[in-house]
């Protein structure tokens, strides 16, 4: 298994280890051994998690994506699930607003899970870490992933559920999260909504609404003590924008080609793909390249557009 794990640049991290993450030792049942890509550092301890559906809307998508963002240009380290959907978008919009994320899988770190998250896992080593209790060669079993959740809840301070149906793994997060004296906060979503009905059910039953980064803040403002900083050029909100022109210029070949073919109409994948002769797991690394910088959003149903 060591073998293993060096073979595939793999730390493996025992609880006395000096990079054994120090607010992973204060839980219930914290994972004796961690394998870890990347590094997680000393201010990763001011984290938020955010998780939610595999399938959200758009509404659900979108606000993960901003709230992330708006938090990472913070400070804030975003720690999710690396899951399909809300998981990703967290991910994502951590990494576009040049913070820092950690991805805790329910599968060994050789076993990238779901298999199309690759490069946005590598992405995460490189300027964050991927992180799991489970050894190489273990496969995404299903029994794996309520185990992970109390490890996502365990690095942050709080955790901001999005979308989550009755029964979500991500309800079993929160459940982690209160159980571990941490906060739970809840994006309110509508009523008729089947992904909504287990936010909605937090609130109800006392998760704090979410409606902007202010309302996480306020909340954690007693344990911050001047944690929060605004970088040089960001406006009150923490907000810094590139200018879509110097973006451009910099961009490979093949991400100059997409960039000029995509519009504000989303656009499957497969007809990008054909337009340009590329593959389609080819074309997806080219795209998450492009949504890492701020240039192209994806919709539902793998269909991509420009922002």
């Amino acid at each position: 298994m060591l073998g293993r794990a060096a073979e595939t640049g793999i730390k493996v991290l025992t609880i006395d280890s000096v990079e054994y993450p120090g607010q992973l030792k204060n839980i219930f049942d914290c994972p004796p051994v961690l394998y870890m890509k990347g590094d997680i550092l000393e201010e990763d301890k001011y984290a938020i998690g955010i998780v939610g559906t595999r399938m959200p809307t758009h509404y659900g998508k979108l606000h993960a994506e901003n709230i992330s963002a708006g938090l990472a240009k913070k400070g804030f380290t975003i720690v999710s699930g690396l899951a399909r959907g809300i998981d990703s978008a967290a991910h994502k919009g951590a990494l576009q607003a040049g913070g820092r994320s950690v991805a805790v899988m329910g599968s060994g770190l050789d076993v990238p899970y779901p298999p199309e998250n690759y490069v946005l896992m590598q992405s995460l080593a490189e300027s964050g870490a991927v992180v799991s209790e489970f050894p190489p060669g273990t496969g995404p079993n299903r029994e794996n992933f309520p185990r992970r959740n109390r490890i996502i809840s365990g690095l942050s301070m709080g955790v901001l559920v999005v979308e989550a149906g009755k029964g979500s793994g991500s309800l079993i997060t929160a459940n982690y999260a209160l159980e571990q004296g941490k906060e739970v906060f809840s994006i309110p979503g509508n009523i008729s909504s089947a992904v909504s009905r287990g936010t909605n059910e937090l609130i109800k039953n006392g998760a704090k609404v979410v409606t902007g980064i202010d309302d996480i803040i306020e909340e954690l403002a007693p344990v911050l003590k001047g944690f929060l900083s605004l970088p040089a050029g960001s406006d009150a909100a923490g907000n810094e924008r590139v200018s879509l022109g110097g973006l451009k210029s910099s961009l490979a070949p093949e991400e100059k080609q997409v960039v000029e073919m995509l519009g504000p109409e989303p656009v499957h994948i497969d007809d990008i793909a054909r337009q340009l002769g590329m593959g389609p797991a080819h074309i997806m690394g080219v795209l998450l390249q492009l949504e890492l910088k701020g240039l192209v959003r994806q919709a539902a149903g793998k269909k991509f557009f420009i922002c």
